[in-house]
């Protein structure tokens, strides 16, 4: 039996894979059970180390699990949620809303430009988790739902932070391994990431049309409410903005102070707990969704740890055969596609040292030509594929747990019936901007 496993160990790490996206696109059972309990397979059948083999330089499940990633989530429930009780969040919304003259579809516009320039400097779990409290105030007072909002800031979320270098991790990977700066990012990027915002934001105010409506009335209502008595406790209020301002800046400077994100996250939040009652914090940490994500690392970890992301990214290499035009759209395609399926911080791990080999002077087969393309299209794909499904990238499972915890729901096949147009959309644009940059 053992040695039946070992030999087709990533058969059987690919197939927990795709039975835990089916139990989790089928909603029949709780995400964060399916997770843990393929994680706990992955583990009781060995597929995955369960200790660190320094000698041997083998990955141990720990390894796998991106601790940084569960940290920042909890740290920045934390302080988001300490910073809610002083009523700030609902002191912008309600600024936000006064000047948009409570139109539905400026206020969604509003919403959906902040998220994306804001998650091309900060992480977009940040971004989606300072937003949400904002915009359950904001459909409250617009007596709607607030899923269609929900949804545009989460893939808007994912649009910005293609556009620089420390907006998504898997353009954080590319620059170290391409020798690409912040600065190329931006020029590179951006213009393409504005077009492709524009388009998105303008097609999905298109589709939630119907749902995007207010009388008169509430609009002159929501243009002039009363915001001189929002702020609950002042002294709260300056406490855990200057925490989060400073904890920002840390996020923003890590290039300086080569500090991670999640120890400023932390550190913030630790800090506001000192003038809390920690267990009525913590009880509101969303802690289905931190097990959802361990779980889930550990399965992709199996599926990594036994060659199965390595077995697809040697497929896509192969299928270029040293053309850097079919190379660069294959990337970019396929990518996008597999990265709303399994994580991309992995998947991008992976495909970078092949990219590197792929154009290397010293590679015999090396393809030739603007070969900056094919980053830009690893970049474009791993970044943008993360609209895909609800799983692909962190910022959507926060939001659908988030949600879901307030009473509404976000279904597997609600958000992909918007995020796979967006993802087709973006991918379409990004293949444009390429060809005519780098291919013709």
């Amino acid at each position: 039996m053992l040695n039946f496993i070992q030999t087709h160990g990533m058969l059987i790490s690919g197939l927990i894979l795709l039975v835990s996206y089916i139990f989790i696109a089928s909603e029949k059972i709780q995400k964060s059970v399916v997770a843990l309990v393929g994680a706990s397979l992955t583990m009781l059948l060995g597929l995955i180390p369960l200790s660190l083999n320094l000698q041997s330089n083998v990955k141990g499940v720990f390894e796998y699990v991106d601790f940084e990633v569960i940290f920042l989530l909890i740290g920045m429930m934390i302080i988001v949620h300490i910073a809610s009780r002083s009523g700030v969040f609902k002191w912008m919304a309600l600024n936000l809303l006064k000047a948009t003259k409570g139109h539905p579809k400026t206020v969604l516009f509003a919403l959906a430009a902040f998220t994306a320039v804001a998650s091309a400097f900060l992480d977009n779990v940040t971004t989606v988790v300072l937003m949400m409290p904002i915009t359950f105030v904001i459909a409250k007072e617009f007596d709607t739902d607030p899923v269609p909002f929900l949804i545009t800031e989460v893939l808007a979320s994912n649009i910005g932070g293609t556009a620089t270098l420390i907006g998504d991790p898997p353009n954080i990977i590319i620059g170290t391994r391409a020798g690409l700066s912040f600065m190329d990012f931006v020029v590179e990027l951006t213009p393409v990431v504005f077009v492709i915002f524009l388009v998105a934001i303008s097609l999905l105010i298109f589709l939630f049309r119907k749902g995007l409506k207010a009388t008169p009335e509430k609009m002159e209502h929501v243009a002039n409410l009363d915001n001189s008595k929002t702020i609950t406790n002042k002294a709260l209020m300056i406490r855990s903005v200057v925490t989060l301002a400073l904890v920002i800046l840390g996020f923003v400077t890590h290039d300086i102070t080569h500090i991670s994100a999640y120890v400023f996250a932390v550190a913030g939040a630790s800090f506001l707990l000192l003038f809390e009652k920690p267990k009525e914090i913590y009880r509101d940490v969303e802690w289905l969704t931190i097990f959802f994500f361990v779980g889930l690392f550990i399965i992709i970890g199996g599926f990594e740890a036994n060659g199965g992301i390595k077995f697809l990214a040697d497929q896509l290499i192969v299928l270029t055969h040293g053309s850097l035009n079919a190379a660069t759209m294959i990337i970019l395609w396929a990518s996008g596609i597999l990265s709303g399926i399994i994580d991309n911080i992995p998947y991008t791990a992976t495909m970078a040292p092949l990219i590197e080999e792929l154009v290397s002077p010293s590679n015999p087969n090396a393809i030739t030509g603007a070969t900056h393309a094919l980053w830009w299209a690893l970049s474009l794909g791993a970044c943008l594929g993360g609209n895909l499904t609800i799983i692909g990238a962190a910022a959507n499972v926060i939001v659908s747990e988030t949600a879901s915890s307030k009473g509404h729901k976000i279904s597997f096949l609600r958000f992909m019936k918007y995020g796979a147009l967006i993802t087709f959309i973006s991918l379409l644009l990004s293949s444009v901007y390429l060809y005519f940059k780098y291919l013709r």
